[in-house]
Parts: structure tokens; sequence; C-alpha cells
């Protein structure tokens, strides 16, 4: 029982750290809560509910030798029934006693996820996170929110960093899931599944189960029961926290290297409007390839606001087609784009 009881004030005294240290929440804000009422959401739920109900100056904060956490935040929670298990109308009414129960604030929604599957032609994964993004984007507006929280821990990390290793990315793709991007926040993105769901039973939470966690029908699935447990099986029984060592290095490293593309591209930039990039042709090309590769990818993403369809291939393409700089030449990496080489100069040109 003290074990547990000690496993349980770690996780609390984690998330709080984890809130101080990348700033995850201000005074006098109001945080939505995404919870389907698995363990990770009903978890964060809980102690975000705690947190916000304690005495910053209690003894408790002085003995853990803690700084006091900013408590005075408002919270409301948003649920979305997926519309695909049975037990999901059961999921929202376990969440809804919970906030009646604590008196917090609570919206729910029922997408049918699989027809938004089938008439976007996405997978359902993808279906269903747009559809809870879109409506967690809803709420906060609704109510005027600043932040939107979702129950994200480190074994989610780990496990979308291994998917992205075998998709074969490159250093973005080892940064993982990061605990704070734009107005999504992560207070759980340093806590194990395992310290999680003990504090469920401390707590007596008794969170909804959803059985398709454990059929390795998806990717992460199969990454979540059988890739991982091999690994610590067979190789290293630490490899979350090795794993999550590397991710902190790669992303020290990376933030880094943006900074330094950041420089170079406001040395090479010879015009920036809305919908065109122009930028010195010599001056590019006389660059690293990696810097080049990351130079490509900064400006594509300057012009389209996200560079997730651009492929490694396209951009040795456009690498390509700077190198062979006589005359007028051009390529198309997708619909969206225009990369044209012409008097010493490289156009980037959206086509949106």
């Amino acid at each position: 029982m003290n074990k547990r009881k000690n496993e349980k004030e770690k996780l609390e005294n984690k998330i709080i750290e984890t809130i101080k240290k990348y700033d995850l929440i201000k005074s006098g804000e109001k945080v939505v809560i995404g919870v389907s009422g698995g363990p990770d959401s009903i978890c964060l739920l809980d102690n975000l509910n705690r947190i916000r109900k304690k005495n910053p100056l209690s003894r408790k904060y002085h003995q853990t030798n803690l700084e006091p956490v900013e408590t005075n935040f408002e919270i409301v929670v948003a649920h979305i029934n997926h519309m695909i298990r049975e037990e999901a109308k059961q999921d929202e009414q376990y969440v809804k006693e919970y906030c009646k129960k604590n008196d917090i604030e609570f919206y729910a929604k029922s997408i049918d996820v699989q027809k938004m599957a089938h008439t976007n032609k996405i997978g359902t994964e993808e279906a269903g996170r747009i559809a809870r993004y879109q409506f967690f984007d809803e709420i906060l507006h609704k109510t005027e929110a600043n932040k939107i929280a979702v129950a994200h821990n480190k074994n989610d990390k780990i496990e979308t960093i291994l998917m992205n290793t075998l998709r074969g990315s490159g250093m973005e793709g080892l940064r993982g899931i990061e605990p704070k991007r734009g107005k999504i926040i992560r207070p759980l993105i340093e806590c194990e599944r395992t310290q999680i769901e003990t504090y469920c039973e401390e707590r007596q939470l008794n969170p909804r189960i959803d059985k398709t966690n454990f059929e390795n029908i998806y990717n992460r699935n199969k990454i979540r029961n059988v890739v991982i447990p091999y690994i610590q099986e067979e190789f290293n029984p630490n490899i979350i926290t090795t794993i999550d060592r590397l991710s902190d290095i790669i992303t020290l490293e990376n933030e880094y290297m943006e900074k330094q593309t950041q420089n170079i591209y406001q040395k090479l930039v010879i015009e920036e409007k809305e919908k065109e990039i122009i930028i010195n042709l010599k001056s590019f090309n006389s660059q690293e390839i990696v810097i080049k590769s990351r130079l490509v990818r900064y400006i594509i993403k300057r012009l389209l606001a996200s560079n997730t369809s651009i492929e490694k291939i396209h951009i040795e393409d456009i690498i390509k087609l700077c190198n062979n700089n006589i005359g007028n030449k051009y390529l198309t990496p997708n619909k969206n784009m225009k990369v044209l080489v012409r008097n010493h100069k490289i156009y980037f040109i959206s086509q949106r």
C-alpha cells in the first residue's frame, strides 16, 4: 500500500513538474480537457481537477521541494463518441458522471468516424484524430478557453518514435510527441503508463477500458502490444526510458539546426510574398546537403503552413534541379507547390 501511495505521489509531482517545466498552464487560463474515459485521460482530468483545488502554499509542496504550480485556472471537459464500439455510450456516461460529481462543465458529441473515413478516403485512426481535434477546437472557442489538454504519455511518445523510425523518418520524427504545440498541451507526457494505471487503481477511478487497444489491427497496437514487450523481454527492460533520453538529445540538436536554418534562410532570401519565396541560387548551392534539405522544408512550410506532404524524394529532386542551374527549369513536387530555377534564382511558388 505504501509503495502504491508513493507511486501515486510521484505521478502527481511529475505532472506538476511537467506543467512548470514547459509552462503549460498559466494563471487565469481555461483548459479544455479531452477525456475518453480511459485510464490516461481520466488520470489527466483527475490530476488537473485536484491541482486547481490545491493550496500552493500547503505543507505538501514544502515537503516535496516543489515550487507551487499556478492553481488559478479553470477546466472544462470535451468527450467525443466515435460511434464504433457498443460500449461508447457507457464511456460517455462515465465521464459525464465524473464531471457532475466534481462540478465540471461537460460537452459531448457523437460522430460516425467510420463513415467520415470512408467519405474522405482516409484511415479510421486518422478520421478519429481529425474529429477529436475539430471538436476540441470547437469547445475551446465556445467556452473562450486558452488551451486543449490531451492525455498522451511517455509510452505514446516512444510508440510514435518507433512508428516514425519504421517509416524511415528523419531527425524530426525521432522527437516524438512534444509537451506543447500551439494551444495543445500534454501534462502526462513524462509519465509512464504503468504509473498512470497505478494512480487510477489507488484513486479507485475505475476507468473505462477500450478492448480494441488489445487487438493488433493497427500499427500502433502492434508496436504497443508486440514490439515493445519483445524488446523489453529480449534486449532492454528500460527501453521506454532509453528511447526517451534519445528523443531529448534529438530534440535539442534539432532545435539548434532549426535556428541555423532560419539564420541561413535570412541571408539567402531575396523576396518573400504570400504565395512566392525567391532565394539566391548560388548561395543555396554552396550550402551543405543537410542545410539544403532543411532550407527546402523550411521554405515550403512557410508557404504552405505544413511540409508533411513533401517526401524525401521531392526534396532530392528540388536539390538536383538547383544543381543543374542552366536555363529555365521547374518541377512540381505536388499539386500545391511549384519550384522554378531562373536567372540565378530559385522560385518557390504556392499553387493553392
